[in-house]
């Protein structure tokens, strides 16, 4: 990791973001880069997606929405979504990624960061725990929703 840093989301870095490889198994976890970019689009005011680049290469992607007017206290503050390519996992990236998440939420006005997301073998569980999320409830889903105080 020469030089991390974040760029928006843009028509110069949607191809790459949506070519970033993931390790076997972790296709379960993940809805499509695409589901994500239209399910935020809808408000560009509280949405806020960013590429990770090391260098000029795209190695990951990250989504949240902080909208505190949502009807479910879950959506207020809320990671979508966080994607890093197969051969950059563990190399602090997804670290970065989230550190910037929760800058941007304390900016913002913020208390906190959730994320939903499945639990399984090969899941996010342990990544979302190392970086500080705590379960905290369910969906009617069965989805796990972790917070992180910021």
């Amino acid at each position: 990791m020469a030089d991390l840093r974040l760029v928006e989301l843009s028509a110069a870095t949607i191809v790459a973001v949506n070519t970033l490889s993931l390790k076997p198994g972790q296709e379960q976890f993940l809805a499509p880069v695409s589901y994500g970019i239209a399910a935020t689009v809808m408000n560009p005011s509280t949405s806020w997606q960013r590429v990770v680049l090391d260098g000029d290469e795209v190695v990951g992607f990250v989504s949240a929405n902080f909208d505190p007017e949502a009807h479910e206290e879950h959506f207020r503050s809320v990671l979508w979504r966080i994607n890093v390519d197969a051969d950059e996992q563990g190399r602090g990236v997804g670290s970065y990624a989230i550190a910037a998440v929760l800058s941007e939420a304390r900016e913002r006005g913020m208390d906190h960061v959730d994320v939903i997301y499945e639990p399984g073998v090969g899941g996010p569980e342990t990544f979302f725990q190392r970086v500080g999320f705590q379960p905290v409830g369910e969906t009617e889903y069965g989805e796990v929703v972790a917070r992180v105080s910021v």
